[in-house]
């Protein structure tokens, strides 16, 4: 079963301290650091990603869709929220799969339960990012006694082998 994960950009942005102070003095940075976040998590994950930003105050905004790194971000049409966006998308994922969305507004939170999708605040979402990013980083430390070198994968009878071999004491046939 396929996991689809879809996100409320600029809800998450603004609930996320990190990324609200960055949007104080820059939203495109905000932006484009929530988007490596998010990537290098669908990378983590497997799911599905999309992330919708609205131009729902933007005059003349037209949507744009974009693919970073896996993830679908999808930038609403002008008039259109990122809520609408999102319900349509849930309209579209048939009922078998799993799909959450990730916003903090409450009213859309009632409207995709009763599209059979699951919430995921944004401190949820904040928290499931880090616990992910600490196990990937277990996984990837070194283990102290591990047998990376070919020595320590050889049986006795063949280090003994290729020891008289390196001694010249070939066995005669």
């Amino acid at each position: 079963m396929k996991e689809y994960l879809i996100i409320d950009g600029y809800n998450m942005i603004g609930a996320w301290q990190e990324l609200a102070d960055i949007k104080e003095e820059n939203l495109e940075h905000a932006r484009e650091k929530f988007i490596e976040i998010i990537a290098n998590h669908a990378a983590l994950t497997g799911a599905i990603t999309i992330i919708v930003f609205d131009a729902y105050q933007v005059k003349g905004g037209i949507e744009k869709r974009e693919k970073v790194n896996n993830v679908d971000i999808i930038y609403t049409k002008e008039g259109v929220t990122a809520d609408m966006a999102i319900e349509r998308i849930c309209a579209q994922i048939p009922k078998h799969q799993k799909v959450f969305v990730a916003t903090s507004d409450r009213l859309q939170q009632e409207t995709i339960w009763g599209k059979g999708a699951l919430r995921i605040s944004a401190r949820e979402l904040q928290r499931e990012i880090r616990m992910a990013q600490k196990d990937n980083k277990k996984h990837l430390e070194p283990k102290l006694y591990s047998a990376n070198r070919l020595e320590d994968r050889l049986s006795p009878e063949v280090k003994a082998a290729l020891e008289r071999m390196r001694l010249g004491q070939h066995e005669e046939k």
